[in-house]
């Protein structure tokens, strides 16, 4: 045809052999005798144009059969629809159609006479590649996906530019090599779908006019100027309350939808503009294809150097149609490891810029080979605006979430006091604008109610004496052994003096270990073996690699080995994180009971305080009903942070072990928040007797022995009342009959500590519960430390 685009891999025929064939199909199975007569009628008709049939290839032609063609396409243009629909017969990627609707006839001629109907950011060398990858599917029988949204701009009669996305049926159309035609392979598909930009590669193996297409297609065009489906997607990703119930990786389903695959999987990765590197995105369901396991990474370490030009450098897609044959190609580089890892067979790397800066890399990935290309990915292109404004959002939300660690783990504003801070600070801020002077006045809440408990590692101070003494000693027998080595090869008496003085050295830590023992040790090292040490090195080959080996066993920061006690500070950190978190998740659950004042602070265990009171809330109502349900919760979660503190420590190398107490204080009291120190404490010289018995009540003795109230396997619940003893034994009743405690209970009172005279305590035993244990089956202490050891 005239209006053929030249250089087009296919040459054009418009014919309607399809259709006639679907017509005498239709004939042989019609029933009606009405209908037997009109397809007769027609089938006659058109025979008589064999063109219609074999193709025509001309304009003239095509005019010359206009009414024989409108009689024949009658079933598929109906006329009762001609004024509702938007179709036409068209041929495919060059803008021509014939056969309209009167309604999208009427369309083209509201845009004016010198409007040319043309397909949005579709160029010559795309439609090029689009006509290859049709002949693929429809002659080879490929399946690949290369559909999207294509959309006609076409102004109304007032100038307003309409937006109609089309969809295109090719139910009729007959795609047939010539001689020119090259036969393709698997392997040319793989080549051709992995690099869709090198159009000289299409061309070669779909030279042009190489194969004749005979048919036509039908356009089907809906007006989306307001597109339901972007305004879906839009809404997905910049609704806040949708954003905060889920994470970028709940965007799979749209996607899944527009890609076409339903196992498509969505992954998002945080790029770091200052160090040049990846991270993952904060919420655990977001995936990252591009790290896979690690949590951050420098770019340039994990990306091939395309993969980095592409995404960081150009800001451009990035797609594997074939991730086993990049993996070959690449050898093996850590991305396709981490792609292959996930099963990954192709994917698209899409970047998410604004402004020329990297945001951030969203990552589609599929299991299959060639789903997912550099043809498809060009569907992003519509949907990377949004995600751009969501991960915006994103961050000043994680900048908002580093704010808000900061203010919980820096400073002691408690959420549930947080309303008071905020009136003094908007009366501040007032203040400051009326007159420039403002001052910020102290916060206190009066008559509230204290709790207080801690969990505590049993001989801390021996254990980490005992850690630091096996590692010095360690580390001046591996001297000695260096030394005796050097001695052999070189008997110098100033051997035998450092030899002297080392074992005098280990035999006073075998005695006893004080404060100055590690520094005394450091000195030694650094005055005598040192030198010493730097001597033997250059003595022969054997002596050096001893030295070195032995200067790799000491720590960069203690300059000593730093074994037994790694062990210990990393169990201490362990045990202190674990249980930091665990009671911090569970007054969550505390603040339903009634709202009040937290906190907790790490030493060797974890103590917390809590103060409940009217004066602490504003508008909820209080009464001492909500006191006894938070010390019933506080006695519980105390039976359970035991129960995890053994629960942790299964695997581990240093085995330690708790003692727990509770304070009851049944009187109370005011706290004010020290502006000095960023925390609530005891206001008042009477109150200030509370903050006595704290310090010093886990180092009491139970009268007239020599026996510390608090023990490993057992809580203590120290109090003053006999009103307070009444209600806890109520609770360990509760939870003896839930196994949380045995039947083992002590009615103690307890020596006099200074200022403080009459304290008594309960003692109950605690019942364990093994990780693999079922819940019905419970350990007392004893059995628990033999099933550790």
């Amino acid at each position: 045809m005239k209006k053929q685009i030249a250089d087009f891999p296919i040459d054009i025929r418009i014919g309607f052999k399809k259709v006639i064939e679907a017509y005498e199909a239709q004939l042989k199975v019609e029933t009606s005798s009405i209908g037997k007569e009109y397809l007769e009628n027609i089938l006659k008709y058109v025979r008589s144009f064999p063109k219609l049939e074999t193709g025509m290839e001309s304009m003239e032609e095509l005019k010359k059969h206009q009414d024989a063609i409108k009689i024949l396409l009658d079933d598929l243009f109906p006329d009762i629809l001609t004024k509702n629909e938007i179709k036409a017969a068209s041929v495919p990627f060059h803008n021509f159609i014939f056969n309209t609707t009167d309604r999208f006839s009427n369309i083209l001629r509201n845009a004016g006479k010198d409007f040319k109907l043309q397909i949005r950011n579709l160029d010559q060398e795309m439609r090029y590649v689009y006509a290859c990858v049709l002949i693929l599917n429809d002659y080879y029988g490929y399946k690949i996906d290369f559909s999207r949204p294509l959309i006609y701009d076409i102004p109304d009669e007032n100038g307003i530019l309409k937006h109609y996305r089309l969809a295109m049926n090719a139910d009729f159309i007959e795609i047939e090599p010539t001689k020119k035609a090259v036969e393709i392979t698997q392997d040319d598909v793989d080549a051709l779908l992995q690099d869709p930009d090198n159009i000289e590669l299409w061309k070669e193996k779909f030279p042009p006019k190489s194969w004749i297409f005979n048919g036509f297609t039908i356009l089907n065009l809906t007006d989306v100027t307001m597109d339901d489906g972007i305004s879906d997607l839009k809404t997905a990703l910049l609704n806040r309350n949708a954003q905060e119930d889920s994470s970028l990786n709940n965007l799979a389903e749209i996607f899944q939808s527009i890609y076409k695959i339903p196992d498509l999987r969505v992954g998002f990765t945080i790029f770091n503009q200052n160090k040049v590197r990846f991270r993952k995105m904060g919420p655990k369901d977001v995936k990252s294809f591009i790290l896979n396991k690690e949590k951050r990474m420098d770019c340039k370490s994990v990306l091939c150097e395309n993969a980095y030009r592409s995404l960081v450098e150009d800001h451009t897609y990035f797609s594997i149609a074939n991730v086993d044959e990049y993996a070959k190609r690449t050898d093996h580089n850590l991305l396709s490891k981490n792609l292959l890892a996930k099963k990954v067979k192709s994917c698209i790397l899409a970047p998410v810029a604004k402004k020329n800066e990297l945001l951030g890399v969203l990552e589609l990935v599929s299991t299959r080979k060639n789903e997912l290309n550099s043809i498809n990915a060009i569907k992003l292109e519509d949907v990377l605006p949004y995600i751009v404004t969501t991960l915006e959002r994103n961050k000043s939300e994680f900048e908002n979430r580093i704010k808000a660690v900061i203010q919980n783990e820096c400073t002691s504003i408690h959420p549930s006091v947080l309303w008071i801070f905020e009136e003094e600070a908007k009366r501040f801020i007032e203040d400051l604008d009326e007159d420039g002077v403002a001052s910020f006045r102290d916060i206190s809440f009066n008559e509230v109610y204290p709790l207080y408990g801690q969990i505590d590692i049993v001989g801390s101070s021996d254990e980490r004496n005992m850690a630091i003494q096996k590692d010095l000693t360690d580390h001046l027998n591996l001297v000695l052994e260096i030394i005796d080595i050097a001695y052999k090869e070189e008997p110098l008496p100033i051997y035998e003096q450092v030899k002297f003085r080392i074992n005098e050295f280990i035999e006073d830590l075998k005695e006893n270990l004080n404060a100055s023992s590690e520094q005394k040790v450091l000195n030694l090292l650094k005055k005598e073996v040192g030198p010493i040490m730097q001597h033997i090195k250059e003595q022969s080959a054997e002596l050096k690699k001893k030295v070195l080996e032995h200067q790799a066993n000491i720590d960069k920061e203690t300059g000593v080995v730093y074994n037994h006690r790694k062990n210990y500070d990393q169990s201490v950190q362990n045990i202190n994180r674990t249980m930091a978190r665990y009671i911090d998740r569970k007054q969550l659950e505390a603040q339903k009971i009634y709202p009040h004042y937290f906190e907790r602070y790490k030493t060797d265990g974890v103590d917390h305080n809590m103060y409940i009171g009217k004066s602490m809330t504003r508008y909820k109502t209080f009464g001492k009903v909500y006191l006894y349900n938070l010390r019933l919760w506080q006695l519980q979660t105390m039976c359970e942070m035991e129960n995890k503190f053994y629960q942790i420590q299964e695997n581990a190398k240093l085995q330690l072990d708790a003692a727990s107490l509770i304070l009851v204080f049944n009187t109370t009291l005011s706290i004010r928040y020290r502006m000095d120190e960023k925390k609530f404490d005891i206001d008042g010289t009477y109150n200030a007797r509370y903050e006595i018995i704290k310090k010093r009540i886990d180092k009491a003795f139970i009268k007239n022995t020599e026996e510390r109230v608090t023990q490993k396997g057992k809580i203590a619940i120290i109090y003053a009342q006999k009103s307070d003893e009444r209600e806890y034994l109520r609770y360990i009743k509760y939870l003896q009959a839930k196994k949380y405690l045995t039947e083992n209970v002590e009615l103690l009172d307890l020596e006099d500590v200074q200022g403080v005279i009459g304290l008594k305590a309960l003692r109950v035993e605690v019942l364990y519960h093994k990780n693999d244990m079922p819940p019905e089956e419970v350990l007392t202490y004893e059995d628990l430390i033999k099933e550790l050891h």
